[in-house]
């Protein structure tokens, strides 16, 4: 399958000044920019910035950006499954993963994270795939915003419907640990049926198991 990336942008203005939503941006471009320090979820801003690079390095990679002058002030990647989880398991060339969304708690509250996926899916070519994401509480920040666990998974919810995402259901075992948690898909709509059926296999493995 060959990765045809568009790229896109939007300006969106905040009380807190106008941001650039942009990409897939190229590992070169990202190199070039600041990172602002806030972006902590998943490990320290510098490690986060290489591991962006990285990702958009990679023939599937695609990472969208929000930035503020010549810093990143919030991204969202799509990239296929780890190779450890059950969706790598179809080794479907057209089921990619939004794997991470994060916003500088500056900018929380202006809609970052859904112009961030609205701008990603204005790519004509994700109509080409399934794009799952995978919502664990434990990964949310309910200390920063102050939510509770059901008040951040419905923003979640909407978040991600911004981008075309729903709640679809499944057994995998660590989704299904906590009812908070959720798995969300977006079909595109050029993806075949023989993709679909493959995907509804990878959501229920342990149908026949007693």
């Amino acid at each position: 399958m060959k990765h045809v990336k568009s790229y896109h942008a939007r300006e969106l203005e905040t009380p807190k000044g106008t941001l650039l939503i942009e990409g897939p941006v190229s590992p070169e471009y990202l190199s070039n920019l600041n990172f602002h320090e806030d972006l902590v979820a998943f490990r320290q801003p510098e490690q986060q910035h290489k591991a962006l690079i990285e990702i958009a390095s990679l023939p599937e990679g695609r990472i969208i950006i929000a930035k503020q002058e010549d810093t990143v002030v919030g991204y969202v990647t799509f990239l296929y499954p780890d190779p450890l989880e059950r969706w790598s398991e179809g080794k479907m060339e057209n089921l990619i993963e939004l794997g991470a969304i994060e916003v500088s708690s500056k900018f929380r509250g202006c809609s970052v994270g859904k112009q961030l996926l609205k701008v990603s899916m204005m790519d004509h070519a994700m109509e080409d795939y399934i794009i799952i994401t995978t919502e664990y509480y434990w990964h949310w920040d309910l200390k920063g915003t102050g939510l509770n666990v059901w008040d951040y998974r419905k923003m979640m919810e909407r978040m991600m419907n911004a981008g075309g995402l729903e709640w679809f259901a499944t057994d995998d075992p660590e989704i299904s640990s906590h009812p908070a948690n959720c798995l969300m898909v977006r079909v595109g709509n050029r993806v075949n049926q023989e993709s679909i059926q493959k995907f509804d296999q990878l959501r229920f493995m342990n149908r026949f198991m007693y």
